[in-house]
Formats: C-alpha cells, sequence, structure tokens
C-alpha cells in the first residue's frame, strides 16, 4: 500500500515506511525507513549509483514507491533544485514570474515578489538578462529565486553545486541556508564532504540502495559505523 496523507498535527514532514523502488526489474531503493521533521536539514551521501538522485525524486513524488507507505507535502509545498536547473528560455525576472503565475498570483504582485526574490538572491542587476547567458552559478542562483519565493516547505537540492567554482558554491549554500532561515526543511545530496559538514545537521548514507546510517552529523564524520562510509570519507569510494 502506497499512501500519501500527511498528519497535520504532527511535526513529522515526511515519512517513509519499509519503501523499495523497482523499474525494469532492477532495485533502486530497498526497505528504506526515513522520518523527515519540520526544521531539519539532512544531507545524504553516497557513491555514485547509491540511490541519492532516486530518494529526492521519491521524496518529490516524480517516481512513485513499488511497495511500502509515503507520507510526503504536497508538491505544491516543495522545491526541487537539480544539478542542472531547467529554465525557461526567458528573462530571468520572467523565470520568477513564471513560477508565481501557475501558482495563481496576480499582477502587480507577481512582479514585485519575483523583485524581492531576485534582490535576495543577488540576480536583480540582471533581471532581463536571458537564462541562455547565465554561468553555471547563476543559473543555480535562479533556481533558488523560484523557490524562495514559493517559501516551499520542503527544499530537495540534487548536488546542487557540482562544478561550481568555490565562490559560487558558497554564494549557493549561503542561499540555500537562507531559505532554510524561514522555516524550509533541506534535503541536500552532494559529494563534497566539506559541503555536507556545512549544511547538515543529520546524515543518511547510503549503499546499494538501502539506508546503512541515518545519524547525526557530528557523530557521522568523527565515526562513522560503515566500512562504506569509512571508506566513502577516506575519499576510496566515489
Amino acid at each position: 500500500m502506497v499512501s500519501h496523507n500527511l498528519h497535520a498535527a504532527s511535526d513529522v514532514l515526511l515519512s517513509l515506511s519499509q519503501v523499495s523502488v523497482v523499474v525494469d526489474g532492477k532495485p533502486l531503493l530497498s526497505d528504506i525507513n526515513l522520518e523527515l521533521r519540520t526544521g531539519e536539514s539532512m544531507v545524504v551521501l553516497g557513491a555514485n549509483g547509491s540511490g541519492k538522485t532516486t530518494l529526492l525524486k521519491l521524496c518529490n513524488g516524480i517516481l512513485a514507491a513499488t511497495h511500502g507507505a509515503v507520507m510526503i507535502p504536497p508538491v505544491a509545498d516543495q522545491a526541487l533544485i537539480f544539478q542542472r536547473p531547467p529554465l525557461l528560455a526567458r528573462s530571468v525576472l520572467d523565470n520568477v514570474r513564471f513560477v508565481l503565475s501557475i501558482r495563481g498570483i496576480a499582477e502587480p504582485m507577481r512582479t514585485e515578489q519575483a523583485q524581492v526574490a531576485l534582490q535576495a538572491c543577488n540576480l536583480d542587476a540582471i533581471a532581463q538578462r536571458q537564462t541562455r547567458l547565465l554561468s553555471g552559478g547563476e543559473q543555480q542562483r535562479l533556481a533558488l529565486a523560484r523557490a524562495w519565493v514559493c517559501k516551499p516547505k520542503l527544499l530537495l537540492a540534487d548536488e546542487p553545486t557540482a562544478n561550481l567554482a568555490p565562490a559560487a558554491t558558497r554564494e549557493v549554500e549561503r542561499l540555500i541556508q537562507a531559505v532554510q532561515a524561514k522555516g524550509t526543511t533541506l534535503v541536500l545530496t552532494t559529494h563534497n564532504v566539506a559541503q555536507a559538514k556545512r549544511m547538515a545537521m543529520r546524515i543518511i548514507f547510503l549503499e546499494g540502495g538501502r539506508i546503512v546510517e541515518d545519524r547525526p552529523a557530528a557523530e557521522f564524520f568523527v565515526s562513522p559505523q560503515s566500512a562504506a562510509a569509512r571508506c566513502y570519507l577516506e575519499g576510496e569510494c566515489l
């Protein structure tokens, strides 16, 4: 049975119970048990192919569970940011206004809110620039502006700073933290261990589609309990 109803009285924002995802006969996630509470900042680590992106898609509702019970927030209460964000072939401002338009925000409030979001993400100076002319860091900041303006309860970020320069990486991290400071719960995947240390309250470590560690970040980085996590932190498993 797969359920998508949240208990409003609880601070549990998302719950996965005995969840498995099988695609074309291949198990991508197995026996996932996970509760995410409002206000948490959770980073998902694991080697390539361990199931990190699959887990985010499951949490977002893009991917359905094959087995188990799933409780997730409505899509309208979520924002999902990819490594390469899909942007409209329009101006920076129009990309944010479009997100507001599909949420039923009318003018002039639509443009006003979009401009506030761009200012918060340091994009107001390039509001009329076409997205094809943006750098990688600017694209991610625009994706964050679209998330920021919607005030999501849950922000899912799939390796949002991969291939960015260090300065751009730290700016994206700052903006993610600014979104979270408004009460948004964060789930972030990354291969950057230093970034995980900066961003995480809690670490989920995946191996072969299974959660092998779920611990406070401070404990995980000092004494990982699984061989796979120790190997990963030592840089021997990518």
